[in-house]
């Protein structure tokens, strides 16, 4: 397990480090290290999830707690991959610019932010908000550097699928830091994120699928043929449009929610359909149709928790 994961550890550590860079770059690449746009696109599940789990407006503190907390624990799980990923990362062209993949970063200083980042989080999080938000925090952490990265990443073709776990973990966090509890409704935003992380990834790991190979990395693109994986992506698809369409009673969400569910879901779907079509067909190129659904996703996400957040408001 760890061999395949720190077998350059000599190689890397010797390799020039941040002492050459100035302080603004240093600051830059410690920051890199983190995937600050990762780290947006959870909060962007994370606000609208405090608004319907308060019903109206949380409490500024517990605001405070989620946005800090939370953006130090995804910068954290961030950090502790980048560095364990340095070896394939420097193999991979969408990935050979990062930091500790240039070296120049050493695994030490990175090992160490990422260690500072976790006990900052859990802090934040424990000492504005509560005990089990904390918690979660710190499983997501978990999750993301030992579940996926160590253990599931190099292994199976699946990796994204319980990788995506980690991203869902925002939701349990910002929904107890208000609450104090979890109940369905957390577990429902969080069945939508999992089962919404596969058909948002496969689509950018077919564009990338040389990379992944080169690397040794057995995504779903590299290992099976692309009619195998638009079937996936449609498969996952459908369940993630169901979730979302049971959050309605469950919750339960009122008319904006339910008709940007609906509306939502039904061109999601389009797009999968739309490449799943294109696969089969075997005619022309479907990386274009494919990065269109992987920029889709992104909408889809950003624009369903919107409506999250608005409905509260309005319901």
């Amino acid at each position: 397990m760890a061999g395949s994961g720190t077998g350059s550890v000599s190689e890397m550590t010797s390799a020039p480090t941040s002492a050459g860079l100035s302080r603004g770059q240093q600051v830059l690449a410690f920051v890199a290290l983190t995937k600050p746009r990762i780290v947006e696109l959870l909060l962007t599940t994370a606000i609208p999830t405090m608004f319907l789990a308060a019903q109206g407006l949380p409490s500024l503190k517990v605001v405070v707690a989620v946005l800090i907390g939370g953006t130090l624990a995804a910068g954290a799980a961030n950090t502790f991959n980048s560095v364990y990923d340095r070896d394939i990362d420097a193999l991979m062209e969408r990935t050979d610019h990062r930091p500790a993949a240039l070296g120049t970063i050493s695994v030490r200083a990175g090992n160490i932010q990422g260690a500072v980042l976790s006990v900052g989080s859990a802090v934040t999080l424990f000492w504005l908000a509560n005990l089990i938000s904390a918690v979660l925090a710190i499983v997501a952490i978990l999750l993301y550097v030992v579940g996926y990265t160590i253990l599931l990443k190099r292994r199976t073709s699946q990796n994204i699928v319980w990788g995506g776990a980690a991203g869902c973990m925002p939701v349990l966090i910002a929904w107890s830091a208000v609450t104090g509890s979890l109940t369905w409704t957390p577990v429902l935003l969080f069945m939508i994120i999992f089962f919404w992380t596969p058909p948002h990834y496969w689509p950018l790991a077919m564009k990338y699928r040389e990379d992944y190979e080169r690397a040794g990395v057995p995504m779903l693109p590299v290992v099976k043929p692309v009619t195998t994986v638009t079937t996936n992506i449609v498969a996952y698809g459908v369940i993630m449009v169901l979730f979302s369409l049971a959050l309605i009673p469950v919750a339960p969400m009122g008319w904006v929610y339910s008709i940007a569910a609906v509306v939502l879901g039904l061109l999601f779907m389009g797009q999968t359909v739309l490449l799943y079509r294109a696969a089969r067909s075997q005619t022309g190129d479907v990386l274009p149709i494919a990065m269109r659904l992987f920029h889709g996703s992104i909408t889809y996400l950003a624009l369903l928790f919107l409506a999250i957040a608005i409905d509260p408001f309005v319901s």
